[in-house]
């Protein structure tokens, strides 16, 4: 009853998203990825492909790595920027793409912190990946209020601090993946095997599947 209750729960806000989408959507999602391309360096050219003379409805939607709710409508449902050799910090201009739901930056050189505001930013994602990159820093808290999300993965970064407990309360996660970072102290204890989690390379994580927590 509540799996059913909290399924309505998300479909009722996506479809909210799409019918309100018609009135604000477009041109805040416009500026979030002309915001997203002046703050990031590709020196490959990959997002060359975003040119926003054009004024027809959906040419959004064929620029590299964006997928639309619609091919006639200019609203971001997954941005799929992976391995394009990407520079620079997290956009914060994201936050504009008002009806994200995946983010995969996986496979470049982004680098500073994960915004602590990372769930008002982006606050209806599902999927995101920030793998294979130069993240530094703590796993932001505010994380555990992307409460839609199933997948995070962290893979293959610089971060470090303890893992926020509070993740383990996210009811819709499958998968948590940080390998490979310099991560310490307890891992959240996710119930009953629901989620995924590959914590490997952490030499200073401790908890269920690892070595014991010391006591305090």
């Amino acid at each position: 009853m509540v799996k059913s209750s909290q399924s309505f729960t998300f479909s009722v806000t996506l479809l909210f998203l799409i019918i309100c989408g018609n009135t604000h959507g477009t041109d805040t999602d416009i500026f979030c990825l002309k915001s997203i391309k002046d703050s990031l360096q590709d020196p490959h050219k990959h997002l060359q492909s975003w040119n926003f003379s054009s004024k027809t409805e959906g040419f959004i939607c064929n620029f590299n790595g964006v997928e639309c709710w619609h091919p006639d409508e200019n609203r971001v449902l997954n941005l799929k920027l992976s391995h394009m050799s990407l520079r620079g910090a997290l956009p914060h201009g994201i936050e504009n793409c008002t009806s994200l739901t995946g983010l995969d930056f996986s496979g470049n050189n982004l680098s500073g912190s994960i915004p602590e505001n990372i769930a008002t930013l982006l606050p209806f994602v599902t999927s995101l990946d920030l793998s294979s990159n130069q993240f530094s820093g703590p796993i932001p808290l505010s994380l555990a209020n992307c409460t839609y999300i199933n997948t995070i993965k962290l893979d293959q970064n610089h971060l470090s601090g303890e893992i926020p407990q509070e993740l383990a309360l996210l009811p819709r996660l499958k998968i948590f993946t940080v390998s490979n970072n310099s991560l310490t102290g307890p891992v959240p204890n996710f119930a009953d095997g629901r989620v995924v989690v590959n914590y490997s390379n952490n030499e200073g994580l401790c908890g269920p599947s690892l070595k014991p927590c010391p006591n305090n």
